[in-house]
């Protein structure tokens, strides 16, 4: 042994110390604004910060890929082995020289730095709200009555972000392989969805949030819309790490057809280098046309069904906050996908549309978690007139 490393530690090292500068801001502010509350508004307070922070990371994640930065700096955690493309100007100077369009650029360097230290602060963040959580829980035998949320959540949410780091380490160490790319993105969805979780276990917890009873139809409804929609975003996901948008640029015809020249098995072959076939041939068109299709033929599915929950949840006077919000995300995703089509995928639109599919599964999960289902009447027993179901 000559004594030499096998490893450079000190990048990973000064990751970690951007992300935990990255996070004192947003609890220095945290602290500020609620040192006088009670410890479960403090902590609903934090799970909150983490949900807004963590949306934000996944719509700057969409301009990172849609911008194609995704290997702005080609190896992980760092930059050509430094913690920032300062450190690396001159590898990123002759990278950008031999190909002033390619993957590396100044530019595409520091969108995927800055993404990878806003994931590193999220992370530290999530942390911080695990051990905020396992404190309340342990004090939890002062008051046996209280409602505390179980540290059990913010465990998950700490090994699936520590998953989607992996994951994230894959997509540049593979070079964008389509299939890790969108598991990359349900990732933050998933972790979206967990964090939604726990912000409505603490506002009911505080008293700030009350359960709506649904009727069982509506009720099971709720659980087909998300369903639905979460199908749909890997969808919107292969569609994007496939560079699929523009397979159709018209609406609603593709290519001046019902239904164009497909090749669905090409399409979905997961396992496969992106542009390439499983067997190193190149993609053909019609392969992006059949994931393009799809996603726009599922995407009829889930809008029905959406506009099925909204008007449901709005006969029955229930869940006003969600309601108006899939309202809302609805017609936000039906004019920001359009626009992709008709305006050829214009950057702002793309983000957008990103970010509404998670904030639309975000708010599903809310409503989930905000109520239940009415319990089943006994046998023999008949609903007192008015009473709907």
């Amino acid at each position: 042994m000559d004594g030499t490393a096998l490893y450079n530690l000190s990048p990973a090292l000064r990751l970690m110390g951007m992300g935990l500068a990255v996070a004192l801001g947003p609890l220095a502010w945290l602290w500020l604004r609620h040192r006088g509350a009670s410890p479960a508004r403090q902590l609903g307070a934090l799970t909150l910060l983490t949900l807004f922070l963590t949306f934000d990371l996944v719509m700057f994640g969409a301009f990172t890929r849609l911008t194609d930065s995704g290997l702005g700096c080609p190896d992980w955690p760092g930059c050509y082995g430094h913690s920032s493309p300062v450190g690396a100007h001159a590898q990123i100077s002759a990278a950008q020289d031999a190909m002033p369009t390619g993957p590396v650029t100044h530019g595409k360097a520091w969108v995927e730095m800055v993404h990878r230290y806003l994931a590193t602060g999220v992370g530290v963040l999530i942390i911080v709200l695990l051990v905020a959580t396992w404190l309340q829980w342990r004090k939890r035998g002062a008051d046996p009555g209280a409602a505390v949320v179980s540290p059990g959540w913010p465990l998950a949410t700490l090994v699936w972000v520590c998953a989607q780091g992996a994951f994230g380490a894959l997509t540049v160490t593979m070079k964008l392989f389509p299939a890790i790319v969108t598991l990359h993105l349900l990732g933050g969805v998933g972790l979206l969805v967990l964090l939604m979780v726990q912000a409505e276990q603490d506002r009911q917890a505080a008293g700030i949030s009350r359960i709506d009873v649904l009727g069982r139809g509506l009720r099971a409804l709720l659980w087909a819309a998300a369903v639905l929609v979460g199908v749909q975003i890997a969808l919107g996901g292969w569609v994007s790490t496939n560079y699929a948008v523009l397979a159709c640029n018209t609406f609603p015809q593709c290519q001046g057809s019902w239904w164009p020249p497909m090749d669905f098995a090409q399409g979905f072959e997961l396992w496969r280098p992106l542009g390439r076939q499983g067997d190193g041939a190149l993609l053909d068109f019609s392969a992006l046309t059949a994931i393009h299709y799809t996603h726009r033929l599922f995407a009829y599915a889930v809008f029905v069904a959406l506009v099925a929950l909204i008007v449901g949840l709005w006969r029955q006077q229930r869940l006003p906050a969600q309601r108006r919000a899939l309202a809302a995300l609805t017609a936000l995703q039906l004019l920001t996908g359009l626009s992709n089509v008709i305006l050829d995928w214009p950057l702002a639109a793309a983000v957008v549309h990103t970010g509404g599919a998670a904030a639309m599964m975000t708010v599903l999960v809310w409503a989930l978690c905000a109520s239940r289902a009415e319990a089943l009447a006994p046998a023999g027993h008949t609903r007192p007139a008015g009473v709907t179901p």
